[in-house]
């Protein structure tokens, strides 16, 4: 069978491909300690109760038909009131696009920016932009970053690659590495944007950038900086990416949003109409509702971060211990989000078999089989498969299980040579 040359080579997710392998040992009775998905486990880390009594009251009242191509008036309100008391960001509910979680919006950004043979540049690692730069055929200029600057980007890092790009993609907190730009890292990028859009003419697209800011309200002990709050007047270059997704738990509920500039957003709206991505109307009413908590929303995620961080800090402790104990390991201090960014450098060991451990891939696998650890490789994030740092989510496990899973992941990479 035919089909087009964008399905014939779109590459599935690494990620979904290791979380069903784990998926399949484990339903053959296999203990495994998962810490792929950017998922939560609903019965650690069930929604906000206020959430879901909404969610019921609003299925109840019948609201199960179409919602605004938009999103609720109601939300988006509570949205544009969220986003200037929480960031002192002014948004008015017609720069505000809702969709059923921050993928569609990803997809819609870059659709509405870019045509065929357009230059967008983004970090590696960076989630899912090489999969949105591929669908919208663009070049993509993919620039590395180091663990001496927490795998974030530098303004030098950027520089060289701006000229003509028309979208720059960043994230903070950054997934995959729960890393997060400072002020100074972040402004300085912010410079270089202005300074390229000062260089364009009238008639030439701008470059434009796309802010994902899904993990911002789970931060821990940093502030959370964002481009426009730094220099107003990046306003019209910049695409927000947010949602209930995370800081809620609420991964399923599939409510995301977007804001930015009224002509960009317009367009993005236009296009996702023919698309269907709306988040469910009962959804968006009980979103809409606990938004405009804000007492309930801070009770919820001081206490939800709180256990994540635990985690976290329990992991990253563990591999520190490892560390000290000469074992090949580090791992970067969690700053937010749900993952620690962990390196495993055994990269052309040898297996208790006799077979060689090449890439990142191979050592994934090994430790789903040995220790039953499931982690993510950097490859799934725009990395080579030779690089040994690895993502580690920590929403989808009790902390006791994260406590009992590392003495397995010590025991199997003692065994390799």
């Amino acid at each position: 069978m035919k089909v087009s040359k964008i399905a014939e080579n779109l590459i599935g997710s690494e990620i979904i491909k290791i979380g069903n392998q784990v998926n399949d040992l484990k339903t053959q009775g296999a203990e495994i300690a998962n810490l792929t998905i950017g998922d939560l486990n609903s019965n650690i880390y069930p929604i906000p109760e206020r959430l879901k009594e909404e969610i019921n009251k609003a299925y109840h009242d019948n609201l199960t038909n179409y919602p605004p191509a938009n999103g609720l008036l109601s939300l988006r309100k509570s949205i544009s009131k969220d986003l200037k008391n929480r960031w002192d960001l002014n948004y008015s509910e017609s720069e505000i696009l809702v969709a059923g979680g921050s993928r569609p919006l990803i997809y819609a950004t870059f659709r509405t920016i870019v045509d065929e043979g357009d230059k967008v540049v983004y970090p590696i690692p960076s989630w899912n932009n090489n999969h949105y730069a591929y669908l919208t055929q663009a070049e993509k200029i993919e620039v590395e970053t180091s663990q001496s600057n927490n795998f974030l980007p530098t303004a030098a890092d950027l520089k060289p690659h701006l000229e003509g790009a028309v979208l720059l993609a960043l994230c903070s907190p950054l997934n995959p590495t729960g890393t997060m730009f400072t002020k100074e890292q972040l402004s300085d990028i912010c410079e270089l944007v202005l300074q390229e859009n000062k260089k364009r003419g009238e008639n030439e697209k701008p470059l434009y950038l796309m802010y994902d800011q899904i993990y911002a309200m789970l931060t821990f002990d940093k502030e959370h900086f964002d481009p426009v709050s730094l220099f107003p007047e990046l306003r019209k270059y910049t695409i927000f990416i947010d949602g209930s997704s995370k800081c809620f738990a609420a991964t399923g509920i599939r409510v995301g949003w977007s804001f930015g500039p009224a002509e960009i957003i317009d367009k993005m709206k236009a296009l996702l109409t023919h698309v269907g991505a709306w988040a469910p109307k009962p959804e968006q009413e009980a979103v809409s509702v606990f938004l405009g908590e804000p007492e309930n929303v801070d009770a919820f995620v001081d206490d939800f971060k709180g256990k994540i961080w635990a985690s976290l800090e329990t992991l990253h402790e563990g591999i520190q211990d490892m560390k000290s104990r000469s074992f090949a390991v580090e791992s970067i201090q969690p700053m937010g989000a749900l993952y620690l960014t962990i390196e495993l450098n055994y990269i052309g060991k040898t297996k208790p078999d006799g077979t060689l451990i090449s890439n990142s891939s191979d050592l994934v696998f090994y430790l789903i089989n040995e220790a039953g650890v499931a982690l993510v490789p950097f490859s799934a994030f725009g990395n080579s498969a030779e690089m040994p740092w690895f993502r580690a989510s920590a929403g989808g496990l009790s902390l006791n299980e994260i406590k009992t899973m590392l003495p397995r992941l010590e025991k199997a990479l003692a065994q390799l040579m």
